[in-house]
């Protein structure tokens, strides 16, 4: 009896041991994860207001906490795969994305930010709604190139977007953000198709306003 007395002994310093580890594992995470969102928020704000370096400085930062996760969960893959930590992660792929397009930068690929295929898709499809916000603060000053190049992109996101085809225990519920991005992208064409007749309008105005005969 003494035996078996000495073993659950053991096993419950054990067990202690590993759940106190993992629980320390966890909350570290969780602070990671929450900073990460914060520096993700704070770059995707900082690129609509123009400041690139303030951006990049969040990018960067985020980019640190993304490789810190990656190496103190990997002995813990069940907290890394937590929804609390890829959706950290799709936030830091969304700013990332949302940064190269808008600077027409080459697009970086999910190795290359060091995540999972589906976070990295659930976070381009969070994209095109921080275009679209870029597209409308163009218009206000008139239609332009630029609006029309991130519609463009907006279009190849939502073209990619419609072939995956897979249960969403695979993609991560990626469906219903797909049906949400076409809604994005044909509101925001129907509002650079509006501002492109109007500026055509109003050049039309100004040729007749010039060949009309001036008082003597």
């Amino acid at each position: 009896m003494s035996g078996l007395i000495e073993r659950f002994a053991f096993l419950g310093e054990a067990v202690h041991q590993a759940f106190e580890t993992r629980t320390q594992a966890r909350d570290r995470a969780l602070a990671q994860a929450r900073q990460l969102t914060r520096h993700a928020a704070h770059a995707i704000r900082a690129i609509h207001r123009n400041e690139q370096e303030r951006a990049e400085e969040h990018l960067q930062q985020a980019h640190r906490l993304v490789e810190a996760l990656r190496q103190e969960l990997q002995p813990y893959p069940e907290l890394y795969f937590a929804g609390y930590t890829q959706d950290a992660l799709k936030e830091y792929c969304e700013a990332r994305l949302t940064a190269a397009i808008i600077s027409d930068h080459p697009l970086p690929l999910p190795e290359e930010l060091g995540v999972e295929v589906a976070t990295y898709i659930n976070g381009l499809a969070e994209v095109p709604g921080e275009l679209r916000r870029r597209v409308l603060d163009i218009l206000r000053h008139g239609y332009s190139e630029e609006a029309e190049r991130l519609l463009g992109a907006m279009d190849e996101i939502y073209a990619l977007l419609v072939t995956l085809d897979y249960p969403d225990a695979v993609t991560n519920g990626l469906r219903r953000q797909t049906d949400l991005v076409r809604g994005i992208v044909e509101r925001t064409r129907g509002d650079l198709t509006l501002s492109l007749r109007e500026e055509k309008l109003k050049q039309a105005l100004q040729e007749v306003a010039h060949r009309l005969p001036t008082d003597p």
